[in-house]
């Protein structure tokens, strides 16, 4: 499979009020055919406390979430130093330059997308989003957010579900995880 172009997921996060949802799809395609359907993207970290999913690479990814829960049990769970801990060393460290992956992290106070460029984004809304279907699940997220008095699991689950419409590379496999009173 010289020349493979991987290209999997959506994930997107959101709060309302004190719960967190995070879901994704279980797409994983390589060039034009798709893999498999129902790969896990989400992890629960930290005493459960912490939510974690990624777009990329499966091998890459799961050595991100290592180091990201080495991170969270260094500082205790704070999540935002694990995070900027993080991609100061994936940024800096010759091995992890490499991977192919991004992160997107959220915990009650948190939501943060992590990149190997070193970045640490908190939006400005209380949506994040990463993969090839980030900007239709952000949008639809948005949207739900501003018109409707759904609670976040809910919403984060529809607006995968536009995601899985639009995007060719994010199917209807949704897998969910939720922090906070409900979850």
């Amino acid at each position: 499979m010289q020349n493979r172009r991987i290209r999997a997921t959506t994930i997107v996060a959101v709060r309302v009020g004190n719960e967190v949802a995070m879901a994704g799809d279980g797409q994983v395609t390589v060039n034009d055919m798709v893999m498999k359907h129902g790969a896990r993207k989400l992890r629960r970290l930290y005493k459960d406390q912490v939510l974690a999913g990624f777009a990329g690479s499966v091998a890459d990814a799961l050595a991100l979430f290592d180091k990201f829960e080495s991170q969270l049990e260094k500082y205790s769970g704070n999540t935002r130093r694990a995070a900027v801990e993080l991609t100061r060393e994936w940024r800096s460290d010759r091995f992890l330059r490499r991977l192919e992956a991004m992160l997107v992290v959220a915990d009650t106070d948190n939501l943060l997308i992590l990149s190997g460029e070193g970045d640490v984004i908190e939006p400005d809304e209380q949506v994040a989003a990463i993969g090839s279907g980030a900007g239709y699940a952000t949008a639809a997220a948005k949207a739900l957010i501003q018109h409707s008095s759904l609670s976040a699991s809910e919403i984060a689950v529809a607006a995968m579900k536009v995601a899985a419409e639009l995007c060719v590379y994010t199917n209807d496999k949704i897998s969910l995880e939720v922090i906070g009173p409900n979850g």
